[in-house]
């Protein structure tokens, strides 16, 4: 199969649902050899157009067309036939099957391939790309950096001429990233197409071609790589974002926060935090830097009192709470914003304002007794909705209802709504656009200057830059180091894969890097 002439067209393509609009007229072209950046908010209608393109959406209007014949996909094998792969940002893989058994999937019907042909595929792939990946490995075993691998290997052993990457950088480090590109890069070079969807603008500026942004389902314009972050970031939200985090200096005060010696176990009895330590003063911002899975959930869920640690003691304004329950915790002044709002942040059939109330739904003034005042829970969310700048047509709606930085308006919004000793703020950005970043970030900083402790978890290297006042990097559950907010990246990135601070300080800077972290 061979599509590297002609192209592909996206022309006048709209999707509704019900009364709402997601994609309205869009054209696209797409060019063999291109990295084409899709760049837009959450909810902008970037996924929904590539779901129509990959045949896992009926368009109400417009054509596709592939090297000069229209199409028209019913389901995804039909575009994966006409050399369309996709790369999705919630992976789609079959968790307790091998490597090679998920590259065998979707081909029923039409060319099987045996198990030891879809070994000896992963392999030659592997290679060719350099992403090595067992065959054999189960994918529940595997890291997401190399799950991503997978996704990125079943799409090209289907010869897949046009790549569709939706936000495939949100799970990876700095050094993966940087992989991935080389990987782009490659296929780039074999005259192969990608579309490359993401709202990160370092990235966009770092890969791209032509770029392509979208708002509120509708194409506003054209730009180039050589625009400028800000320029970027207009362009997605439709007015002027300031990216840089406006703070003063911190004037950190007494420790609110200790943690001396913290050891936790995970479910099958592995150590996953090893003898921890470190404090958060009132007045400050301590972030906790990271790849994922190195230890921040298990470290956070001992702090908030949600598994007990085995060894160790955590200290909240000197009261002991290691063995705190949640409840405890919450009443002692912590906050918690969690990495997974969706699982953990709200109660998704709840309306706004239940969910604004969560935390205190037991005490005055939002409940007498067993007996919930409604009128109160109303007045309260309507407050909130307007401080914290929550898009939502009623209080009533339900949560599910909002965009996610709306979402993760109301999480943080509950959180901020009562006095606070700690903040611990886990992802507080993960899966949020530009403008709600911009908001949320400007609500942490001013929650630090009332005296709160800031406890700050991120894999994002740009928000722990923005927010930190220093610096904890972990490493398989230990403390690598903890260090300034200007520490140069290649020391972070290092510090990140287990480096020991002194050698990451004394490693060789390289004279320039594209670091795409």
């Amino acid at each position: 199969m061979n599509h590297t002439s002609g192209g592909l067209q996206l022309a006048g393509i709209t999707k509704r649902f019900g009364s709402f609009t997601a994609v309205d007229s869009v054209d696209l072209e797409v060019r063999p050899g291109e990295i084409h950046c899709l760049l837009g908010e959450n909810g902008a209608g970037k996924s929904t157009l590539m779901n129509v393109l990959y045949g896992l959406l009926k368009p109400d209007e417009g054509q596709i067309v592939i090297d000069g014949s229209p199409q028209n996909f019913t389901n995804p094998r039909q575009a994966m036939a006409a050399g369309i792969g996709m790369v999705h940002q919630h992976f789609m893989l079959v968790d307790p099957f091998t490597v090679a058994e998920n590259l065998m999937l979707g081909r029923e019907g039409g060319f099987v391939l045996a198990k030891d042909a879809a070994r000896q595929r992963v392999r030659e792939l592997g290679e060719r790309y350099t992403m090595p990946v067992d065959p054999d490995a189960v994918i529940e075993d595997l890291p997401v950096g190399v799950q991503q691998r997978v996704e990125i290997l079943k799409a090209l052993a289907n010869d897949a001429q046009y790549l569709v990457f939706d936000e495939p950088t949100a799970v990876l480090t700095p050094q993966e990233i940087d992989d991935l590109m080389a990987v782009m890069d490659r296929l780039r070079s074999e005259g192969r197409a990608i579309v490359f969807i993401t709202h990160k603008l370092r990235e966009v500026r770092a890969v791209a071609d032509r770029i392509t942004v979208m708002r509120r389902g509708r194409i506003v314009g054209q730009a180039a790589p050589t625009a400028s972050e800000a320029e970027l970031a207009e362009m997605m939200v439709g007015r002027a974002i300031d990216l840089r985090v406006a703070k003063e200096a911190a004037a950190p005060g007494e420790p609110r926060l200790v943690v001396t010696g913290l050891k936790v176990a995970n479910t099958a009895g592995g150590i996953v935090v090893d003898g921890v330590d470190f404090d958060v003063r009132a007045g400050e911002t301590l972030c906790i830097a990271g790849v994922q899975g190195n230890g921040q959930s298990e470290l956070v869920d001992a702090l908030l009192g949600n598994v007990t640690p085995l060894e160790g003691t955590v200290t909240l304004d000197g009261t002991d709470i290691t063995r705190a329950t949640p409840r405890q915790t919450i009443d002692a002044g912590m906050g918690f914003v969690p990495e997974d709002r969706e699982a953990d942040g709200f109660v998704a059939p709840f309306t706004i304002a239940e969910n604004l109330v969560l935390n205190r739904s037991n005490q005055a003034p939002f409940a007498h007794g067993l007996a919930l005042d409604l009128a109160e829970i109303d007045r309260n969310a309507v407050a909130l909705r307007e401080e914290f700048d929550i898009r939502a047509q009623s209080v009533h709606d339900p949560i599910s209802s909002l965009s996610g930085g709306n979402k993760q308006k109301v999480v943080l919004a509950r959180e901020l709504s009562r006095p606070l000793s700690v903040l611990i703020a886990s992802q507080p950005t993960r899966g949020v656009d530009v403008g709600a970043i911009e908001f949320l970030h400007r609500r942490i900083v001013s929650e630090r200057d009332k005296g709160t402790a800031v406890l700050l978890v991120s894999t994002e290297l740009d928000e722990v830059e923005a927010l930190a006042d220093r610096v904890l990097v972990m490493y398989r559950g230990r403390v690598v180091g903890i260090v300034s907010p200007d520490t140069p990246r290649e020391v972070l990135g290092l510090m990140m894969a287990g480096v020991p601070l002194e050698d990451a300080q004394g490693a060789p800077r390289p004279g320039k890097e594209e670091n795409h972290g």
